[in-house]
């Protein structure tokens, strides 16, 4: 699992019937983006520190990039 600052952390519920969570990537702790992350949740705004289980996924958003910055392989 990797992740950006402002990526989504998406943790789906174990139970069927109860809401899934997710949260704003706030904070990476290692460079390569993996975990564990700091996630400000959309639900309560709280930020917790945050090491993703199998029941997790990181949804990718466009990131801008500044004018110039060199272009990363595979980035739109």
């Amino acid at each position: 699992m990797h992740a950006e600052l402002g990526d989504e952390l998406i943790i789906e519920s174990p139970a069927t019937g109860a809401a899934r969570r997710d949260g704003e990537i706030v904070g990476l702790h290692h460079d390569d983006g993996t975990p564990p992350y700091d996630v400000r949740w959309s639900d309560t705004g709280r930020v917790t520190l945050v090491f993703p289980g199998p029941d997790a996924h990181v949804r990718h958003l466009h990131h801008r990039e500044a004018p110039g910055a060199p272009r990363r392989p595979g980035r739109d």
